[in-house]
């Protein structure tokens, strides 16, 4: 079940209003009559899936701001142009002063959750799962992760203390493949799942069987990776497989049923292009 990171979300929105508002919203208190009371209407401006709607009133409760939400839809639901995703009901200069922040984080939550739509469509129907990385915004990890769930992908670990990832750096400064594994065994009190990341099949074959909880096989060629699916399924070795390394949309589609275990694509929340989302005061 989705859990939108309420807190995490409330400390964003008051940095953002801090940048934006600032002192005050000078255009609508001159050009708005007191105490003016409104409906806005937030509208789909192009398909995709929408995140982030309990954003919407944790922003106009920072402005202090009494509104009245009805919302449409829920956040991983669908959207086409020019449908209704919400009304809100507020004083006007309310509205207007927090339309900015509030459609920033709409926006930029639902065009992550829209291109894991994408990929989690993809991989509809097989045993393949995409994930996200740890690629994201500085401060929005949370939200940005909330919203590749909302879109129907998975995460990958959340930051560097809650799961090992050996990569490419630590390897070489370890003195090898089997140096790093065995470091981190001896260590591992926490009994945190580890994941270690093989540039060649060589360096594969040496993991398997120790215990290793998921092999990342990076940056591999389609046949390559077909190749190491076949070695570990001959070694009846249970680890899990993940690719990642140029992970685009057309390649994931190449590979989406050669048996990988996940797929993590860090276009998810790196790049993102914001989901184009309007209001309007009716």
């Amino acid at each position: 079940m989705l859990q939108f990171p309420a807190q995490d979300a409330q400390t964003l929105i008051r940095l953002a209003l801090a940048e934006d508002v600032r002192t005050g919203d000078f255009t609508s208190l001159w050009t708005l009559p007191a105490k003016q009371v409104q409906t806005a209407t937030l509208i789909a401006k192009e398909n995709g899936i929408v995140a982030g709607l309990p954003v919407i009133p944790l922003v106009f409760s920072e402005l202090g701001g009494d509104v009245k939400i009805d919302a449409f839809i829920k956040d991983g639901d669908s959207v086409k142009i020019g449908d209704k995703i919400a009304t809100i009901t507020g004083e006007t200069k309310t509205l207007l002063s927090g339309e900015r922040v509030m459609l920033n984080f709409l926006q930029q939550l639902s065009g992550v959750a829209t291109i894991t739509g994408k990929f989690a469509a993809v991989l509809k129907g097989g045993k393949t799962k995409v994930l996200d990385t740890r690629k994201t915004i500085p401060g929005f990890r949370t939200l940005q992760k909330y919203a590749v769930l909302a879109g129907g992908g998975s995460n990958h670990r959340m930051g560097l203390w809650d799961m090992v990832l050996v990569k490419d750096n630590h390897i070489a400064a370890a003195g090898g493949v089997l140096e790093a594994w065995n470091a981190v065994k001896k260590q591992n009190t926490q009994n945190l799942k580890v994941e270690i990341e093989v540039e060649s099949l060589e360096q594969l074959k040496l993991l398997l069987g120790l215990g290793v909880d998921r092999i990342m096989l990076d940056n591999m060629s389609n046949e390559t990776m077909q190749e190491a699916i076949r070695i570990v399924r001959e070694s009846g070795d249970s680890v899990e497989l993940e690719a990642s390394g140029n992970m685009t949309l057309e390649r994931v589609k190449e590979i989406a049923d050669i048996g990988l275990d996940f797929i993590s694509v860090g276009a998810l929340t790196h790049s993102v292009k914001a989901l184009d989302i309007s209001m309007r005061i009716n």
